[in-house]
């Protein structure tokens, strides 16, 4: 241990500590921009600069490390007038134009430059030139490149989180930018569309494409039904960015919300989870019978992002994908098909939306696959972020609203379909109800629940009747190519293995509210599912009365050929960019 002082205050912290964690272990705030522990920790704002006694240089808090008997002032003159120069150097180079940007209120260098007391900037300002700026205004991923300032955090998240390299360095000495990797424009990157760089962005330089004025225009039409359905995920978060108490953020607040707004019906795409549950579970089993898993497994489809991931960099895989839409496309069939025939709607009329806790969602809605005669499954994917802003926009108080019921006859979901929002919950999901078909009767609701935890990747053996099932379970890209290289090379081998792009599951999401302050979420979010769950008086999706009578009445059973047809997709009907398509 080392002994030193920090702003006067004695401070002890383990050898190799770096000053700002010193610091942050005695109640000491640093200010920085873009320090992010274990993936950018270089020293480039220079915003954490301290003053060491006896150094005649400034030091970066975040890459020097305490020393026995050090001593640090963070808020001495010397320190203050640094940290305002470098925050005001940072802001001749940013389109300050705080009121039209989507992080106002959530932005760091906001917040920084506030509590500096800057009103005006004293350097010539030097934006990026108008051609450098151009970006496609398709793409689910927009970028403003005024509003970068150069701290990399996308860069390095890309790289060693999700090892995708998106972005790179571009130019040299002062006009050194961060641009699209091997000068690609970006949707023909290899861009999975997991949004981490967006949320792990400090400013407003990265957001997604802004749909929410495609629903303000659908909901004023009085020809055009609106149809919301709501992510399992979604009830974790949406109340974080509008202040709410958790006990106040419920999904059925949120339906109260979305009803006060003109939505005609809405619906929980927990509902279609247990759908997919059935879907997936019988084609695990149909496929482990015929011996189409001897040599490599089958992967969830869930996640459209680690799907994009899978066909950009494992084209050769993209068979061991489950053929199973998402719950998002599911339901959005069944809304077009079912529901619209039950309610008497003319499916043409219905804009069928959905709310995420993704980015990727934006894309998957589009593709040419995910369609019946009744037109695209999902006309429109908003994420967390995007529904805030309206329910803000509209000048909603959720905490008014009584709580508001799902409609009919797709309202019911189990517990096991809401854990979907969470690593592991697909897996435990799908064996709760493999464990049924094969033996007959349910096993312990939280027999599987070794399958949680937020370990980047999970490996477990589980009995099925007399039969072993081999699985993983993985979050984060870095980990799925890991995993994916083991796999390939022989060294490992499993039956089943869930996969999601973003670390943590859908509650880690890139379209989650953003966190004021470096902190990862997912975890929190995570166990808020799990006790949900908990609660839920069915915990099996299986056991879901109207997913029954659906299949019944409409589908016929798992597999059958109106299920394939509504509830299945193509993945090879579609090509990514980059090595899929030969690129």
């Amino acid at each position: 241990m080392v002994n030193l002082t920090i702003n006067g205050q004695a401070v002890t912290a383990p050898e190799g500590s770096t000053i700002l964690k010193a610091a942050e272990s005695a109640g000491i705030h640093i200010p920085h921009l873009c320090y992010l522990e274990g993936f950018n920790e270089i020293g480039a704002c220079r915003v954490c600069c301290v003053e060491v006694e006896g150094e005649r240089a400034m030091v970066p808090a975040c890459i020097n490390t305490v020393a026995e008997g050090m001593k640090v002032y963070t808020n001495s003159p010397r320190a203050r007038t640094t940290r305002r120069v470098n925050v005001e150097l940072i802001l001749s180079q940013h389109d300050c134009k705080c009121a039209t940007c989507v992080r106002s209120g959530n932005c760091r260098l906001q917040t920084l430059a506030n509590d500096l007391g800057i009103l005006t900037v004293p350097y010539e300002q030097d934006l990026p030139s108008e051609k450098g700026r151009l970006w496609t205004t398709t793409f689910p991923l927009y970028r403003d490149y005024t509003k970068c300032i150069k701290c990399m955090r996308c860069l390095q998240i890309c790289d060693k989180m999700q090892t995708l390299s998106v972005w790179d360095l571009a130019g040299t000495g002062s006009r050194t930018h961060i641009d699209v990797s091997h000068n690609r424009v970006i949707k023909e990157s290899d861009c999975s569309l997991c949004g981490q760089c967006i949320t792990h962005c400090p400013v407003g330089a990265l957001r997604e494409r802004d749909d929410t004025q495609r629903l303000f225009d659908a909901l004023a039409d009085p020809d055009t039904v609106t149809v919301v359905q709501i992510a399992p995920a979604v009830r974790a978060s949406w109340g974080e960015s509008l202040g709410l108490e958790a006990e106040k953020a419920t999904v059925n607040r949120l339906a109260a919300v979305l009803r006060q707004m003109g939505v005609d019906y809405v619906l929980d795409t927990s509902f279609s989870a247990d759908l997919t549950i059935l879907e997936e579970s019988a084609e695990l089993l149909r496929r482990l019978q015929k011996g189409e898993l001897d040599r490599w497994p089958m992967f969830t489809s869930c996640c459209p992002g680690w799907v994009r991931f899978l066909k950009s960099q494992y084209p050769e895989f993209t068979p061991q994908l489950s053929t199973a839409k998402s719950p998002q496309q599911m339901l959005g069939a069944l809304v077009k098909n079912y529901f619209a025939a039950q309610k008497g709607l003319d499916p043409h009329k219905i804009c069928s939306v959905s709310i995420m806790p993704c980015l990727a969602k934006k894309a998957e809605c589009e593709l040419p696959t995910m369609r019946t005669e009744a037109g695209p499954d999902v006309d429109l994917a908003l994420t967390t972020r995007e529904i805030d802003r309206m329910i803000r926009a509209e000048k909603i108080d959720p905490a008014r609203l009584p709580e508001s019921e799902f409609d009919s006859p797709l309202d019911s979901f189990s517990g096991a379909g809401v854990i979907f929002g969470a690593t592991g919950g697909v897996m435990e999901a799908a064996l709760r109800s493999a464990h049924f078909l094969v033996t007959g009767r349910n096993p312990e609701p939280d027999a599987f629940q070794a399958v949680r935890g937020q370990e980047g990747i999970r490996e477990f053996t589980f009995s099925l009747g007399e039969a072993s099932l081999r699985c993983a379970v993985v979050s984060g890209l870095g980990n799925a190519r890991r995993l994916l290289e083991e796999i390939k090379a022989g060294r490992a081998h499993f039956d089943f293995v869930e996969v999601m792009a973003c670390p943590g599951g859908c509650a880690g999401g890139g379209g989650q509210p953003i966190p004021e302050e470096d902190r990862e979420l997912a975890g929190v979010r995570g166990k808020a599912l799990y006790a949900l769950d908990e609660t839920r008086p069915l915990r099996f999706s299986h056991e879901n009365s109207q997913i029954t009578q659906l299949y019944k009445n409409y589908l016929g059973s798992p597999g059958s050929e109106q299920a394939e047809h509504l509830l299945h997709t193509d993945h090879f009907g579609w090509d990514m960019p980059g090595r899929a398509a030969g690129n």
